[in-house]
């Protein structure tokens, strides 16, 4: 599997500054940009800030345009962050290529659109963070951001880090869970009493009544056929005698099984003539038998029902039981019941909150007492390793004309635990001695700022890794021998990154692999600027004009062929 490295591949820009249209054609290692005073140099590094978010200022819109625009081509790794959060926005790649795009009008309005897709700004800056690092003389931000200095001292420490900061966020992520089990069960004490409270009265007063599956309806059976007793005997023995007679009666009265039985006595005596006769015939026995059986239920059904008061009251007060239970807990005993049976399983847990609170209690104090010292522990390694970060960049410094410049990482414990540990980094410099070591944005002008970040971004090459690199300007205020020692640097870094700069010291242009240049051409009316890639007889021009002023000075072009010799013999 082939793996991406991505890169800023092409950069157009329209209607920015002085520049009314120009295409960047970028290579994956080291691009230097330049070009006379005034010719439009910093809108390249402008154009790559607004690209990747930075504040829309309309004043940056040429004069006359409607609005600047620029459209970037971004190779990324398809299976990557970025990838990802490219799709989380609702973008698409190309063929492993975002398009990304940004557009600033004239009135200060400002758009951004993501592979296809029209997006807030702040959706670029946030994809920034994994594409490019951008120092200008004004933004040098990336690593002023306290979390990404915490970040990258930690890649920094490597291997030694790694082990004990898994264990310490592994204890974190348990204490947090601990602490949280533990807010809740204690600022939520006093409900959960009363929700106890509230589920033991339930439960005592269904124990209490100690009510049956089904009981209700049987009750509400049994009660209705007591209110009724007198009915149903009477009803039921008017029924028997019309079907079998009152034996009590002194004149026998017709009944159904004595007429029924005289109709059969009438087919009998011919059914031997017609069997549709005989079938009928059969049919009247069938119910003489059915209508017994009957009648013989009903007496022994009225004989049974008997008018018990007694009984009654007693269902009736059983009933009126079971109703106030019905009322607060189901609309059925067998709702009751299955309440009582949730309840007391819910009573059960609430009951062992007091247990489960001081075995959590006592958890926490395990926990707190090894956040502490595992704490402690990563604070020893970015300790260590914040002291030979600061002697390597200051080594760095050295040989960027900023020899007496010193650099510290401050690894400061808060007492405050978070995902990383307790420790506040913070990256200060002291520009000479005696001078107090402040934080970087605190303690270095625009150009040394530069400086402070090319060395830091040297020395945190593979330690904090970002695909592209921006400088503008990173060399003001130095010449000669320590030009030569940011050119070698330059290249250094864009061993494993692509690196962009703005320069105007043929010593640093000498050691690129893709020489830009940007120049403009005066019309009689308006002042265009392109911007060209240099071939090999383009380079030696412009490192002419660079070093003595005129493209095709022979000293001028001795000179810039020696540069780029030697810049080829060192990269």
């Amino acid at each position: 599997m082939t793996l991406v490295r991505p890169m800023v591949d092409e950069v157009r820009i329209q209607g920015l500054g002085v520049i009314d249209e120009a295409v960047l054609d970028l290579s994956p290692g080291f691009n230097v940009v330049t070009g006379e005073t005034g010719a439009g140099k910093t809108m390249v590094v402008t154009s790559l800030g607004l690209l990747f978010g930075g504040r829309a200022d309309p004043q940056r819109v040429r004069p006359g345009a409607s609005r600047a625009t620029i459209e970037g081509r971004i190779v990324v790794d398809p299976g990557g962050r970025v990838a990802d959060r490219v799709e989380e926005a609702g973008g698409e790649l190309d063929d492993g290529v975002l398009i990304i795009s940004r557009s600033v009008s004239a009135e200060g309005r400002s758009r951004a659109h993501l592979g296809g897709r029209s997006v807030p700004v702040s959706t670029l800056i946030t994809l920034a963070d994994d594409l490019v690092a951008v120092h200008g003389q004004s933004d040098q931000q990336r690593l002023l951001q306290p979390g990404r200095q915490r970040a990258a001292l930690d890649r920094y420490a490597g291997a030694a880090l790694t082990a004990p900061l898994r264990a310490y966020t592994a204890t974190y992520q348990r204490h947090r869970e601990v602490t949280a089990l533990l807010e809740e069960l204690t600022t939520r004490a006093r409900e959960r009493a009363n929700e106890a409270e509230m589920l033991r009265f339930g439960l005592e007063e269904i124990e209490k009544v100690d009510p049956k599956p089904g009981e209700d309806a049987e009750l509400a059976a049994e009660e209705e056929r007591l209110a009724h007793a007198d009915a149903l005997r009477g009803a039921a023995t008017a029924a028997h005698e019309a079907l079998l007679g009152d034996p009590d009666a002194v004149i026998e009265a017709a009944n159904v099984v004595g007429l029924l039985g005289q109709a059969r006595n009438a087919l009998e005596a011919v059914r031997d003539h017609d069997p549709a006769l005989a079938g009928l015939a059969d049919r009247l026995a069938e119910a003489g038998y059915l209508v017994s059986d009957v009648g013989t239920e009903l007496a022994a059904y009225g004989e049974s029902v008997d008018a018990d008061p007694a009984r009654l009251a007693a269902v009736q007060e059983r009933r009126a039981e079971l109703a106030a239970l019905t009322r607060k807990y189901g609309q059925t005993i067998d709702e009751v019941l299955e309440w009582a049976r949730r309840s007391a399983a819910r009573l059960a847990e609430l009951e062992g909150d007091d247990q489960r609170i001081e075995r959590l209690r006592a958890e926490h104090a395990e926990l707190s007492e090894r956040l502490a010292a595992q704490a402690a522990e990563l604070t020893a390694v970015r300790a260590d390793a914040a002291e030979r970060f600061s002697r390597a960049v200051t080594e760095e410094l050295t040989a960027l004309a900023m020899p007496h410049a010193r650099v510290e990482v401050a690894v400061t414990p808060t007492g405050e635990y978070g995902p990383y540990g307790a420790d506040e980094v913070e990256l200060r410099l002291a520009p000479h001695p005696g001078a107090p070591a402040l934080p970087l944005h605190k303690g270095a002008s625009g150009g040394e700022l530069s400086r402070v970040m090319l060395a830091i971004e040297v020395v945190f090459a593979g330690a904090d890794p970002v695909p592209t690199f921006v400088f503008d300007e990173v060399d003001a205020g130095v010449g000669g021998k320590a030009a030569v020692e940011i050119g070698r640097r330059l290249a250094r870094l864009a061993r494993n990154a692509q690196v962009i700069v703005v320069t105007h010291l043929p010593q640093v242009a000498a050691f690129a692999d893709q020489h830009l240049l940007v120049e403009k051409a005066d019309d009689g009316s308006v002042t265009r600027s392109g911007v060209t890639v240099l071939d090999r007889e383009g380079r030696v021009r412009e490192l002419s004009r660079m070093l003595a002023g005129l493209e095709d000075s022979e000293l001028g072009r001795a000179h810039a062929e020696e540069l780029l010799q030697m810049a080829a013999r060192e990269r």
